[in-house]
């Protein structure tokens, strides 16, 4: 009976008919292929010089060498289809009317957020090491930095989850949401609800989910259903069945806005195996932080930009930022700055982020991170920061979600154990949280994953902040994470089998493909 129900909702989900054009399309193309075999010398003899031109156009663009590598090599061993495979999926080109369309939000975020020098040039006095940063957020990111915020550090999804519904509950004039997974359960419904509630009193209650990311876990057309509810929603980058290189860009944010005053944005999506109340992956540790005052508004902003794009819309962002008079002046508490990462835009912002803390970092540098799939730039940073005395380590998960990208993951612990950085896998279950510690000073907090899709493909956000309380709270939570981890040694790499250490190095070679 169990798998009569299994096999008539696997049959009649979206993905098995997706899945069935992608397959039409294959037969489609493997027909005209035979079609002209008789003229196989001049297709091939065609399909070698778009080979040679794809293989051009990858040395010579400006993506990273990795993914240079990931795509040559394909193309080296199957030239008669490998150009034509890149040609479809392999650069992220946008056209005339997307980028026309991405650029007017560029504009209209740009003039939203206003660069805060003064505030960067408090920083300089203290640190130009940290000045610069803030600067290259401002100037990159468009997102400035504040300093009227006071931070809350959520170590589980359980305390996010209760803090979500405590300020959800006081929404008075709208409510934005972006989220990657959405999940029905407790923590959806419960938080469903709430917003049903909202919007009988008035409240804008807005939420843009990911199309693959709810693929599995909502209905079909369930944007409808909220719409019905008085919930505009908005569905990012839908799932259609044509093979594109659209599909690769994700909308991998998790943010949360309340009147403009109260933002959320973390690790945790709205499903409850972030809050442990369905185990999937053993137990699920991860963040998020809640913010509170002025830098709420880059959060704003930031969802605002997104809805603008699905929606097609001109609103005027200001109308959505809080009276002076609301953003009251809180206690000093160090620098907070939200920034946003896009891919489209050929400015890796999560990366730089991330290798200047640790080309930064004196005494110590504490990462968390539920997948370690880095290029050489980081490898190599990572291992210059151990090298130089500098205490680095990392915690990883120990049960996988995904085994080859576990299997990924662990494949480059080896060069980093051998230069000094210290690796711990969390033996619980799966830590998703996206954290970095160093010095007592700075902290990152995010949705920004050590692999190359959220580094390079995929829509991210994350605050910065330096010289801020939550930071020992940040460091508090790993240390006491740390307590529940396993030590990797480099006696554990030197004996796993050979076909396993083969089958790493083979997915090594094709990480930024994955």
């Amino acid at each position: 009976m169990k798998w009569t129900k299994f096999l008539e909702k696997f049959l009649f989900h979206r993905i098995s008919f997706i899945v069935f054009a992608l397959l039409i399309q294959l037969a489609v193309l493997i027909g005209v292929i035979l079609k002209f075999s008789e003229y196989f010398v001049f297709f091939y003899a065609a399909s070698i010089l778009i080979s040679l031109a794809a293989i051009l156009v990858i040395i010579n663009n400006n993506t990273n060498p990795a993914y240079k590598l990931a795509w040559v090599i394909p193309i080296l061993v199957f030239p008669i289809f490998g150009g034509l495979f890149y040609v479809f999926f392999g650069f992220n080109k946008l056209g005339r009317k997307t980028r026309k369309k991405m650029k007017s939000i560029e504009i209209k975020t740009k003039e939203a957020l206003k660069p805060n020098w003064n505030v960067i040039e408090d920083i300089r006095a203290q640190s130009a090491a940290a000045a610069n940063q803030a600067r290259y957020i401002q100037e990159y990111a468009y997102c400035p930095p504040y300093l009227n915020t006071c931070a809350e550090y959520l170590p589980t999804g359980e305390a996010t989850f209760e803090r979500m519904v405590e300020e959800l509950k006081k929404a008075r004039y709208f409510i934005f949401l972006e989220f990657f997974i959405i999940r029905e359960g407790l923590m959806w419904d419960t938080i469903l609800d709430i917003l049903v509630e909202k919007v009988s009193q008035g409240v804008d209650v807005r939420l843009i989910y990911d199309d693959v990311g709810c693929l599995f876990n909502l209905p079909y057309k369930y944007n409808k259903y909220l719409e019905s509810l008085g919930i505009k929603c908005r569905v990012f980058n839908p799932l259609k069945p044509v093979l594109s290189r659209r599909h690769n860009n994700r909308d991998h944010r998790k943010i949360m806005v309340i009147d403009g005053i109260v933002g959320f944005t973390g690790g945790n999506n709205l499903a409850d195996e972030y809050i442990d109340e369905f185990e999937r992956f053993g137990n699920w540790k991860d963040s998020a932080i809640m913010l509170k005052g002025e830098a709420v508004w880059s959060l704003t902003v930031t969802f605002l930009s997104m809805w603008d794009y699905l929606s097609g819309l001109n609103e005027d962002f200001g109308n959505f930022k809080p009276n002076e008079e609301i953003l009251w002046d809180r206690e000093k508490d160090g620098y907070i700055q939200p920034f946003a990462d896009n891919p489209l835009d050929d400015e890796p912002v999560g990366e730089i982020v991330y290798l200047n803390i640790i080309s930064k970092a004196e005494n110590y540098l504490y990462i968390t991170t539920p997948y370690l799939i880095i290029g050489n730039e980081m490898e190599i940073a990572l291992a210059a920061a151990a090298k130089r005395g500098v205490d680095v380590r990392i915690i990883t998960p120990y049960i996988a979600d995904k085994w080859p990208v576990h299997e990924l993951t662990r494949s480059n612990y080896k060069p980093l154990i051998e230069n000094g950085v210290k690796i711990y896998e969390y033996t619980p279950g799966f830590i998703h949280s996206k954290t970095y510690i160093s010095d007592d000073i700075y902290g990152v907090v995010g949705t920004i994953n050590m692999d190359y899709r959220s580094l390079y493909l995929h829509f991210e956000c994350g605050v910065w902040m330096y010289k801020c309380s939550v930071i020992s709270d940040m460091k508090e939570d790993f240390l006491k994470t740390l307590e529940k981890c396993k030590l990797v040694t480099l006696e554990d790499m030197n004996s796993v089998r050979w076909y396993r250490r083969l089958f790493r190095a083979v997915l090594r070679i094709l990480a930024p493909l994955m």
